[in-house]
C-alpha cells in the first residue's frame, strides 16, 4: 500500500468519525425528547424567562414575617334597638283576627291582628258624638249668622255661636284621629293591631279567640338589615379592642362574614367582668337569626404577629386539591404546597411551607396555574 493510498484511507475514517459525532446525538434526541425533558424540569415547575414574566403581568413581592393578630371570642346575634319590636295588645278583649304568623313578613303599619275591644266601641261612640256635637253647633251657628245680618241678634251672639262650633270641630278631629290610631273598624267593635317596623314575625303567642289584657304581648318583629353582633371580651382583652377593627365572623354552616367593629362599652360588666363589643355587618345576611351563637374573630389595630407569615389572597392557588405559591425560581417558577391558616380582610396566614426573603408570584398567579393544568392534560392524553 502507497502512503497516499494510506492517506486517503485515513481521511475517509475522520470523515465518518466526524459525522457520527454530528448526527448521532440529534438522533438520539429525536427518539428521546420527553425523557431528557422530563430529567431536567422538576414536577410543578414553569419555565419562563424574565421577558416572559414581564409581558405576562407576573408580579413579584417577597415574603416577610409579620401576620395580623386575631382575637377569637364567642359572639351572640342581636337586633338593634331601632330593628326590633314588641307588639302589644293597646286594649284588653277578645282576639278576632290573627293576621300573621311565625316567619311571616311584614310592613310597617300593617294590620297583624284585630282585637274586639269595649274600647273599641267607646271610641266609635265619642267619634259619633263629636260628630252630631259638630252638626247641632253648626246649624246654631248658620242661624246666628242670619239674625245678625237681619240686625235682630248682637255681635257676641254670633261670636259666642263661632267659639263653639269650633270648639266642636277640634273635639271632632280629636275623636277621628283616636279611632284612626286605634284602628277601629267600621261597625265599632275592634282595634287594629298594627307593626311600627318592616320585618319578618319572630314571635306570635298570639292565640285566635283567646282574651287578652291591654300590654299583653301578641309578636315580635326583627328587621334582618338591622342584626348587629354582641362579643363579650374579657378584661385582659377589652383594652385592645378599638372601634373600626376588623372582624370575622364564622357562623353555623362554615360562612365567613367580614364585620367591624362599632363600639366597645367603656367599663366592664360588674358580674361577668367582661365589656362588651359590637360588631355592625354590611347587609342583611341571610339565614342570620337574632340569638343565634357565632364565633368572632378580631384584629386590634396596629398588632402584628411577627412569628407567622401572612400573604394575600391571590398568590395562593389551588392545584391538583392542594394550596400551592409559586416561587421565582432561576429558570421560572415553582408550585410550592402551603398549609394555610385563617383568612381575613383578604390575607391569608401560612403556618408551613414558606420562608421569608422567598419572592413569590403576587399577581396574575392564576396564569402559572393554568400553565401547570394545560401542561398536565397535554401529558394525560
Amino acid at each position: 500500500m502507497t502512503r497516499r493510498t494510506l492517506a486517503i484511507l485515513v481521511g475517509i475514517v475522520i470523515a465518518i468519525g466526524a459525522l457520527a459525532l454530528i448526527f448521532w446525538p440529534a438522533v438520539d434526541a429525536d427518539h428521546h425528547p420527553h425523557e431528557e425533558a422530563g430529567d431536567e424540569r422538576p414536577e410543578g415547575a414553569v419555565m419562563l424567562s424574565e421577558r416572559q414574566i414581564r409581558e405576562a403581568g407576573i408580579e413579584l413581592a417577597p415574603v416577610r414575617a409579620g401576620a395580623a393578630v386575631e382575637l377569637v371570642f364567642p359572639a351572640t346575634v342581636t337586633a338593634s334597638a331601632t330593628s326590633s319590636a314588641r307588639i302589644d295588645a293597646r286594649a284588653s278583649g277578645v282576639v278576632r283576627l290573627v293576621g300573621k304568623t311565625l316567619g311571616d313578613h311584614v310592613s310597617r303599619g300593617e294590620t297583624v291582628a284585630r282585637i274586639d275591644s269595649a274600647d273599641g266601641a267607646a271610641l266609635a261612640a265619642q267619634a259619633n258624638a263629636a260628630r252630631a256635637r259638630v252638626t247641632e253647633l253648626s246649624a246654631v251657628y248658620d242661624r246666628e249668622r242670619r239674625l245678625f245680618e237681619e240686625h235682630v241678634t248682637a255681635r257676641q251672639d254670633l261670636e259666642g255661636a263661632r267659639a263653639n262650633l269650633s270648639v266642636a270641630r277640634s273635639e271632632l278631629q280629636r275623636a277621628r284621629a283616636a279611632v284612626a290610631a286605634a284602628g277601629v273598624s267600621g261597625d265599632g267593635r275592634s282595634l287594629a293591631v298594627t307593626s311600627p317596623l318592616a320585618g319578618r314575625i319572630t314571635a306570635a303567642p298570639i292565640v285566635l279567640g283567646a282574651f287578652v289584657d291591654a300590654g299583653e304581648e301578641l309578636y315580635r318583629v326583627v328587621d334582618p338589615n338591622g342584626l348587629q353582633i354582641e362579643v363579650a371580651l374579657p378584661s385582659a382583652d377589652a383594652s385592645r379592642v378599638q372601634p373600626g377593627d376588623e372582624a370575622m365572623l364564622i357562623v353555623g354552616d362554615g360562612r365567613e362574614i367580614g364585620a367591624r367593629v362599632r363600639s366597645v362599652t367603656p367599663s366592664l360588666d360588674r358580674e361577668s367582668r367582661s365589656a362588651t363589643a359590637v360588631l355592625s355587618l354590611p347587609r342583611g345576611i341571610p339565614g342570620l337569626q337574632p340569638g343565634a351563637f357565632v364565633q368572632a374573630r378580631i384584629r386590634p389595630s396596629g398588632e402584628v404577629d411577627h412569628s407567622r407569615i401572612a400573604v394575600p389572597e391571590d398568590p395562593v392557588q389551588v392545584l391538583d386539591g392542594r394550596d400551592v405559591v409559586f416561587v421565582r425560581t432561576k429558570t421560572g417558577f415553582q408550585a410550592r404546597e402551603v398549609e394555610v391558616g385563617t383568612r381575613s380582610a383578604g390575607q391569608v396566614t401560612i403556618l408551613a411551607g414558606l420562608e421569608e426573603g422567598r419572592r413569590i408570584a403576587v399577581g396574575n398567579a392564576f396564569l402559572l396555574k393554568a400553565e401547570l393544568e394545560k401542561e398536565g392534560a397535554t401529558h394525560g392524553h
